[in-house]
């Protein structure tokens, strides 16, 4: 199994006003847990650590203790509570560049620091407001866990249209929009106690389609979380039924449940992309471009964006139309991971010329600004 960098790879993109298609984090990878990295506390402000009080995640989690994901969530609500949102995220970046537990569990790690920001802040613009889009955002989308814990289940449908008002009326659909949009799905997953079809139909009391697609997408991404997180359970996945639950949900949800579900039918199947996509083969076909899609970016996480590694995977899919679709997927994946125009053309160009100019035109359309 290949390792990566990420226990789920991002793309997260918004999805422009009437478009279904945008990026979450995907392609769950199981890594070797190995230890090495440092922390800092202080008091909750910005700013440096005191290097007399710093402690490092390798002195707070060591030995058995480093692929630990308590330790490490304990760690980090510290570090949050004691010192400061930016200095979770000096050690995290660390973490991430020297633990390959800590590289293969960031996403879920940043989540933590979020949840943490949430409850400490109460409010979404000042938790917001420190945040870091590293690991693929999961900061914003463990403030919005915190922020809908806090009005609680019972008032989330009353009042889920206020929450990310302020920011709609700001930064409408941008990228700050759709993860505030994209982290409501995330926090109504686990206010429901992870009722997909409750979590779903909450989403629906949006008024903005495209809020309700975004919200959605953070419903089933935290369901694919689900199946690596310690702290989270899901009924709704089956290794009987590798496309459940998208082939239970109503078909205005399909979207969305099939740009993730690739990633669970890998972990079950060994990562066996030529069979993923044999299974996107029978999707129905209005949904088969996005299934295909989903592979492209798993591809792209499971080879930690290596061009010609991708670009293998991707040439599994049995003809044009799945193969193309698979490289939209990784190009976006690659622009999204590296956070740069420059990384998409790096797989373009590995690509025959049927291929390199769709290609091309897809990584020259996508922004992750």
């Amino acid at each position: 199994m290949e390792e990566t960098d990420g226990s789920l790879r991002s793309m997260v993109q918004p999805p422009p006003p009437g478009s279904n298609w945008w990026r979450i984090p995907v392609a769950i990878l199981t890594v070797s847990a190995v230890a090495t990295v440092a922390i800092l506390l202080s008091k909750q402000q910005r700013g440096a650590p005191d290097p007399a009080t710093a402690v490092s995640w390798e002195a707070a989690c060591p030995g058995d203790l480093s692929g630990d994901f308590k330790c490490f969530e304990r760690h980090y609500q510290t570090v949050v509570n004691s010192q400061s949102v930016e200095a979770a995220f000096t050690d995290i970046k660390d973490a991430y560049e020297r633990s390959p537990y800590a590289k293969g569990n960031c996403h879920q790690l940043v989540h933590v620091i979020g949840r943490a920001a949430g409850n400490l802040f109460g409010d979404v613009a000042q938790a917001y407001g420190r945040g870091d889009e590293f690991c693929w955002s999961g900061y914003y989308h463990g403030v919005m866990e915190a922020i809908l814990a806090k009005i609680g289940y019972q008032n989330v449908k009353t009042q889920l249209n206020t929450i990310c008002a302020g920011v709609g009326a700001t930064e409408r659909y941008s990228f700050a929009h759709y993860n505030c949009a994209h982290g409501l799905g995330h926090g109504v997953m686990l206010v429901s106690q992870h009722e997909l079809f409750d979590a779903l139909t909450t989403c629906d009391s949006l008024g903005d389609g495209w809020e309700r697609e975004s919200c959605y997408g953070g419903v089933f991404m935290e369901n694919i979380m689900a199946e690596i997180n310690p702290d989270h359970a899901t009924k709704y996945l089956k290794t009987d039924d590798l496309l459940y639950p998208c082939t239970a949900v109503e078909p205005s949800y399909k979207q969305q449940c099939f740009l993730m579900q690739t990633s669970h039918a890998l972990q079950v199947n060994g990562y066996d992309f030529g069979g993923v996509f044999a299974l996107c083969d029978g999707v129905e076909t209005e949904h088969r471009a996005t299934c295909y899609q989903s592979l492209g970016r798993d591809a792209s996480g499971n080879t930690v964006s290596d061009p010609e590694r991708t670009r293998d995977l991707c040439m599994l899919g049995r003809d044009f139309d799945a193969q193309s679709n698979c490289i939209t997927g990784a190009v976006k994946d690659f622009i999204a991971y590296f956070h740069s125009k420059e990384a998409g053309p790096k797989l373009c160009a590995v690509l025959e010329p049927g291929l390199r100019d769709p290609c091309l035109a897809t990584a020259e359309s996508f922004n992750v600004a």
